[in-house]
């Protein structure tokens, strides 16, 4: 699979890789981002040590479904609204 716009990063992942290719400072990273430090420590650490792929998304998180495609389907019919008459 190729991608056109960064190597598969996210938006994020590039805005990121761009940041740390700069040069900038993670606590001006943190700031600019808005998110902790310690996620940006995190994140420049993976970077540094993997390059721009260890900053590829990995996808969701959590558990994947286990329910049958049936069940999944009569769940959605439980969750769509009533049609009025």
């Amino acid at each position: 699979m190729s991608y056109a716009d960064g190597g598969g990063l996210t938006a994020g992942g590039r805005q990121h890789r761009e940041l740390f290719e700069r040069r900038v400072r993670p606590p001006e990273v943190a700031e600019r981002l808005r998110v902790s430090r310690k996620s940006v420590y995190q994140w420049h650490r993976s970077w540094r040590d993997g390059g721009p792929d260890a900053l590829v998304s990995r996808g969701a998180s959590g558990s994947r479904c286990r329910l049958s495609p049936r069940c999944l389907e009569k769940l959605a019919g439980f969750l769509e609204p009533p049609t009025s008459p």
